[in-house]
């Protein structure tokens, strides 16, 4: 999330005429993220979070809006757009696509321990069950095809021992997605991007209580066990080296298979799975941080961060916990 675009409140205080949401009482521009402008909208019917498009076109949205739609239907919690007068869920504003969504209730929790670990795994799971029936939908825009079209463009900011680890796990991964252990993967639409910032928790006297998962918009269709390793890869690390938290991967991993077991072919692929999720944000973060695109307010995040996980990834083999 960030703000590329500016709103002023008059301007969206006439777009919200078109929904049935009452007066608009506050909004604020959401820092955080690198790809679209957010706010946090408060009207007369309730709290609800804003975005304006600045890289997805009219034409992909559809996919992502209706994905949260129907996972908010089978009770997964996460935003829920909100329809129009005329039932659309997208509009526009500013001059780009625009939605407003349900804003759910928590807040991040960036030191998290095994009962948050074992929340995103259940969470994970009910996901990607819940998605298993969905239809149509996009490929992961940030796949294999990215990294290969990327690649080339960070490449020139590398020193000569990066540039060996890039083009040599982007030949690995080749190799690997052509496996068939690969092919055999349980795939769907997934989140794609399920790290800490992206769920939210509420503080019971209980203990922590999951909120919800936010910010669908890298979402696609992909396996199952990449959504995953994706995860494991931010919430169960040290954050120092890199290395694998085994209690906190054990928690994650135990509630996930919990809710459905994993396959062969999953046991199979987890270690290079690991590898992929973490070369699919070194890379990101590389292009994100060398060839920046101007925004009002946004926060770059430090590539160095995943090159440290994908150096950790490959010179000690992962295995899936508590099987």
């Amino acid at each position: 999330m960030a703000v590329f675009t500016n709103v002023s409140a008059d301007e969206l205080a006439r777009w919200l005429e078109g929904y049935d949401l009452g007066r608009l009482i506050r909004f604020e521009g959401i820092a955080s993220g690198i790809e679209n402008s957010n706010f946090f909208v408060d009207t007369e019917a309730g709290r609800y979070v804003l975005t304006l498009f600045e890289v997805l076109t009219a034409e992909q949205l559809p996919f992502y809006l209706l994905l949260m739609q129907h996972l908010a239907a089978r009770g997964i919690p996460c935003p829920d757009p909100v329809p129009d007068r005329q039932g659309r869920l997208l509009g526009t504003l500013k001059g780009k696509p625009a939605t407003i969504v349900t804003r759910l209730a928590g807040h991040v929790e960036m030191r998290p321990g095994l009962r948050h670990c074992a929340s995103i795994g259940q969470l994970a799971a009910r996901m990607h069950l819940a998605a298993a029936d969905f239809e149509g939908g996009l490929p992961n825009l940030r796949g294999l095809s990215w990294w290969l079209e990327v690649a080339p463009a960070v490449r020139p900011f590398l020193d000569a021992g990066q540039r060996r680890i890039l083009d040599d796990e982007l030949l690995a991964q080749q190799r690997f997605a052509a496996s068939a252990a690969c092919r055999a993967l349980q795939r769907s639409p997934v989140h794609a991007d399920l790290f800490r910032d992206n769920v939210l928790f509420e503080t019971t006297p209980e203990g922590p209580r999951l909120g919800g998962v936010i910010d669908f918009y890298f979402a696609g269709i992909d396996t199952w066990l990449f959504d995953l390793a994706v995860a494991v890869n931010d919430w169960c690390i040290d954050d120092e080296s890199g290395e694998i938290d085994e209690p906190r991967a054990d928690a994650m991993l135990s509630a996930y298979r919990a809710e459905r077991p994993f396959s062969e072919a999953e046991v199979e692929s987890w270690p290079m799975m690991l590898r992929a999720a973490a070369l699919r944000f070194w890379l990101s973060r590389l292009f994100d941080y060398h060839r920046p695109r101007p925004a009002e307010m946004v926060t770059p995040k430090d590539p160095v961060h995943f090159e440290r996980i994908l150096r950790a990834r490959r010179s000690r083999e992962g295995r899936l916990h508590a099987l």
